[in-house]
């Protein structure tokens, strides 16, 4: 099945899927979870984006008001977050796996620069072989700069570190069409499927279907495979597997070609890098962009902008998202990686703009 084939697969899991009815984390689901990363997890990478903060907050401060005012929620978010990373850490901690927590503001991912910054973070957490466990950061957002709901955050996130799939567990076992049977595929998002949506909403979620069709949307979009299936009963991954109950959507396009297309459709900058005819040569064959083949650098820009590559006679061979500011790579053009630390004075990449992060033209 896709998902056994699958390298990077982002899991979210919606508020009542990690907190009873109570209010209580469900040790006993989120252990059968774990199980089914495990049982799949060889040479894959994982991330969990889960609700629940602000629900364990409540429970913790004993509130039971469902109506919390924007600034007091942020308040109970805060408080809950730390319950929340507290339990996975737990309960991933008794299977012999590292996990690491990173809070998200939709600024670090509309902005190429900071999504440039937050995907450097993950591939960092997946080489310590940890997995992140990823929430919105409810205690600084206002209703203007919210997600509004963690599907969309899953999928964003699933698009900036070019995740296969992304899985989200809800109380349905999928999407439904108007005789009540499950929509098995989904190949594109048309007014057929939207009408089939029904906006309601749970006890302690903040999105319906409708949310997930957007989810689906940013995914199709960027090469993604997204699967909405039921996670209420314990090894859902097992279940979804097993018994093929679900609703797959399916990607437009390849993953690669979808980040190619998010690298040519950055803003056009004035900034250019040349390069001497060794570091062209390697560009041709799929090599990253090193310090030592670069010539000179015309314009000022911030890392994570996007740059131009061109070799000794003007030639463009290729547009890339830079690692370093401009500054920075006039100082250390022409010299070997390992002198960088030296002169630019901390560590940093060795690569002045990585392979992933460039197209050729």
């Amino acid at each position: 099945m896709l998902i056994s084939n699958s390298k990077k697969i982002v899991i979210k899991l919606g508020s009542t899927t990690v907190v009873d009815s109570k209010g209580k984390f469900k040790k006993k689901w989120v252990t059968s979870l774990i199980k089914d990363i495990k049982k799949l997890g060889s040479g894959k990478d994982f991330v969990i984006v889960s609700s629940g903060a602000i629900a364990l907050g409540q429970k913790y401060l004993k509130i039971q008001k469902r109506k919390i005012k924007l600034e007091m929620s942020q308040a109970i978010a805060a408080i809950g977050q730390i319950h929340l990373a507290g339990e996975f850490q737990e309960l991933f901690e008794k299977f012999k796996l590292k996990t690491g927590q990173i809070l998200i503001s939709p600024d670090d991912t509309e902005q190429r620069k900071r999504a440039l910054n937050v995907r450097g973070t993950f591939d960092n957490l997946f080489k310590l072989k940890a997995i992140p466990i990823v929430n919105e950061n409810d205690t600084t957002a206002t209703s203007e700069i919210k997600y509004g709901d963690n599907d969309r955050l899953a999928a964003r996130v699933a698009q900036i570190i070019g995740a296969d799939t992304l899985i989200i567990l809800s109380d349905v076992n999928g999407l439904y069409d108007k005789s009540k049977n499950i929509v098995k595929t989904v190949n594109r998002l048309d007014e057929k499927i939207y009408s089939l949506v029904e906006n309601s909403k749970n006890s302690y979620g903040s999105g319906g279907i409708l949310t997930k069709l957007d989810a689906a949307k940013i995914c199709m979009n960027s090469g993604c495979h997204m699967f909405l299936a039921n996670g209420s009963k314990e090894y859902p991954l097992k279940r979804m597997v097993n018994d093929k109950t679900f609703t797959h959507f399916t990607p437009k396009i390849s993953s690669l070609d979808a980040r190619k297309k998010w690298i040519i459709g950055s803003l056009s900058s004035s900034a250019v890098i040349s390069v001497d005819a060794g570091a062209a040569k390697a560009l041709l064959n799929g090599k990253s962009l090193l310090a030592a083949g670069i010539i000179k650098v015309k314009g000022s820009f911030d890392k994570g902008e996007n740059v131009l590559i061109v070799d000794q006679n003007e030639k463009q061979l290729a547009r890339g998202l830079a690692s370093f500011n401009s500054e920075e790579i006039d100082k250390i053009k022409g010299k070997q990686s390992k002198e960088i630390e030296k002169i630019l004075g901390y560590l940093s990449k060795s690569e002045i703009i990585h392979k992933d992060d460039m197209v050729k033209l």
